[in-house]
C-alpha cells in the first residue's frame, strides 16, 4: 500500500468506501458476464443492504460529523443503490431505465468535480463513465456497452476498495 495516499481516515469514510467498493464490484461483475451465470440482478441484495442501507447510514454519520462532502456522496449513492435494488424486477421501459442511469451519472459527475482526494474522485469518475455507458446501452439496446459500463463499475469498485484499504494500512 502507498502510505502517502490520501484516502480518508475516519471510520465512516472507510466503511462507506468498503460498502461502495463491494457494491460496485458485485454490480459491475454482474454486468460484464465474466462469471458464468452471474448477472447484475444477482447483486440486488448487496445493492439493497450494503450499497443502499449501509452506505446511506454511513452518509448520515458523516453528516453528523460535519463532513458534508462525504455525507452527501454516501447518502445520495445509498439512495441510488436502494432505489435500483427495490425497483429490480419491475417493468420499466429501456428509456426510463436509461434516464435513471443518466441522472445518477450526473450525480456521480458532480461528486467527481466537487473535489476531495484523488481516490474518491477516481472512483466517482469511473462510476460516472460506467453509468453513462449503461444509460446509452439501455437507450440503444446494446449488450456490448452494458459490458463496457460494467467494467468501469468494476474499476470504480476496485478504486474505492483500495482507498479504504490504504486508509486502514
Amino acid at each position: 500500500m502507498d502510505n502517502d495516499v490520501s484516502a480518508g481516515s475516519s471510520i465512516t469514510t472507510i466503511a462507506g468506501r468498503l460498502a461502495l467498493g463491494v457494491t460496485l464490484l458485485a454490480f459491475g461483475l454482474g454486468c460484464t458476464d465474466l462469471i458464468d451465470g452471474v448477472t447484475a440482478a444477482d447483486a440486488v441484495s448487496i445493492a439493497h443492504y450494503v450499497g443502499g442501507v449501509a452506505l446511506f447510514v454511513a452518509g448520515l454519520f458523516a453528516l453528523r460529523d460535519r463532513d458534508a462532502a462525504t455525507g452527501t456522496a454516501y447518502t445520495v449513492l445509498g439512495a441510488f443503490w436502494f432505489t435500483w435494488a427495490v425497483s429490480a424486477g419491475t417493468q420499466a421501459s429501456d428509456n426510463a431505465a436509461g434516464l435513471f442511469l443518466l441522472l445518477f451519472a450526473l450525480v456521480a459527475l458532480s461528486l467527481t468535480l466537487a473535489g476531495g482526494d484523488q481516490l474518491g474522485q477516481g472512483a466517482y469518475g469511473l462510476f460516472c463513465a460506467g453509468l453513462v455507458l449503461m444509460a446509452v446501452a439501455r437507450f440503444a439496446d446494446s449488450d456490448a456497452l452494458t459490458k463496457a459500463g460494467g467494467w468501469f463499475a468494476v474499476a470504480a469498485g476496485a478504486v474505492a476498495w483500495y482507498a479504504a484499504t490504504a486508509a486502514l494500512a
